[in-house]
């Protein structure tokens, strides 16, 4: 991705990376129905591209195409930077546009990602300086998962996902799986046969690479057919996984040719395709260099 200090249409792109959940626990419900969580975050060297365009009238709209059923003002985009625009008491505006490559209800992470990068972006663009605290606690109140990716950083993470410690992981590549299944995160949740007094796991257990197991993979192989035949067709390969509470599986492999093999020995009816785990998001990169990223 080539750097454009100032493209010609006034527009510049950012990567919303995707991520995967290498486990999910639930120690226990909270009484305001919130469950409590456990997971490490591991950002992906792949995702989506957000287009933004900064406004002088205050507007914010979204151009192009959306997903499916989404209304303007539902849109997560477009709510990130109207949750910006409230905090910074700012008169900017902005045209937001995103290439969706992160299939939606998989567990991907694709609309946090694009609202934290809407976030650090236009912070960027409108010249705000925030800080990464208040994006962070900005991007909460947009959604759990958005605190990570407006950190970028892989994470052990608690509470509702928002408490996040750092970690470094070694390099890896994944053989990722969308069964084309929207999972209802909210209904997933209520699901009586979920499992919510996992015993608390730590760092720990996590390096020592105890299988410490998805806590809705048992509902949603049992609830979705396209779910349990993912995991049936990747059993070949190695060990599936799902990510978050979506239906997305992945298997985890030391090596780019490794995974590559295994990918060309599934079935070519299954969506599936390799994605590198990256030592921290590529949005971080992007704002780092000392210019607006471009589109070539």
């Amino acid at each position: 991705m080539a750097v454009d200090p100032a493209p010609a249409d006034g527009w510049s792109s950012w990567p919303a990376p995707a991520k995967l959940n290498l486990f999910l626990r639930i120690p226990r419900r909270r009484p305001d129905g919130y469950h409590e969580l456990q997971t490490v975050f591991r950002m992906l060297d792949w995702g989506d591209t957000v287009r933004l365009r900064s406004r002088d009238d205050g507007i914010v709209r979204r151009v192009g195409a959306s997903v499916a059923g989404v209304a303007e003002a539902d849109d997560l985009l477009v709510r990130a930077a109207g949750l910006l625009q409230s905090e910074a008491n700012s008169r900017q505006g902005a045209d937001i546009s995103v290439e969706k490559r992160i299939p939606a209800g998989a567990g991907f992470g694709g609309g946090s990602s694009n609202a934290a990068t809407v976030l650090r972006a236009l912070d960027r663009l409108w010249g705000l300086n925030l800080g990464v605290d208040r994006l962070a606690a900005l991007g909460l109140r947009l959604g759990a998962d958005v605190p990570v990716f407006v950190r970028g950083e892989n994470a052990w993470a608690e509470g509702v996902g928002e408490v996040l410690t750092p970690v470094a992981l070694p390099p890896a590549w994944y053989v990722l799986v969308d069964p084309g299944v929207h999972a209802a995160t909210a209904a997933l949740f209520q699901a009586p046969e979920l499992t919510r007094n996992a015993a608390p796991a730590t760092i720990s257990d996590f390096v020592s690479g105890a299988g410490l197991g998805n806590a809705f993979e048992p509902v949603l192989r049992r609830r979705e057919p396209a779910v349990e035949a993912a995991f049936a067709a990747l059993a070949r390969i190695g060990t599936p996984r799902l990510t978050g509470s979506g239906s997305g599986c992945f298997v985890e492999f030391a090596t780019r040719e490794s995974a590559e093999a295994a990918l060309a020995a599934l079935p070519s009816s299954l969506k599936a395709w390799v994605a590198a785990g990256a030592a921290r998001s590529p949005l971080l990169e992007a704002l780092e260099g000392n210019a607006v990223i471009g589109d070539s």
